[in-house]
């Protein structure tokens, strides 16, 4: 299975299961548009992480690592890394609304997932 990040705001995205992987709704998209198959915001990375992250560059290899340590210590995650092993067409797009598209919680996400359902 391929683990896709996308922004929710870009204008071309690829087909696939559409999971929104954000704790916060994202600014300006209706529910009808964005056209979710799920909302995971049960293993979005927590308020306090989010904010202490702020999306600062300079934090991000840092983030990766409490990010992962709160996926592993998420009661939430065994029952989510279930769910997404169960979704027979792919790819996963794993939505975010984060402005920097290489620093975000759901290309953490993603490699995640590559590590542990393969």
């Amino acid at each position: 299975m391929e683990y896709i990040p996308v922004r929710i705001y870009a204008h071309e995205q690829p087909q696939g299961y559409r999971m929104l992987v954000d704790r916060v709704w994202p600014r300006g998209i209706s529910k009808v548009n964005a056209a979710l198959d799920d909302w995971a915001k049960a293993i979005a990375p927590s308020t306090e992480l989010r904010k202490w992250f702020g999306h600062d560059e300079a934090k991000a290899e840092e983030f990766v690592s409490r990010y992962v340590a709160e996926l592993d210590a998420n009661p939430a995650t065994p029952d989510f890394l279930k769910q997404v092993q169960a979704i027979t067409e792919g790819p996963v797009l794993l939505l975010f609304g984060a402005k920097d598209e290489a620093h975000n919680n759901a290309t953490v996400l993603a490699d995640y997932l590559k590590e542990k359902l393969g």
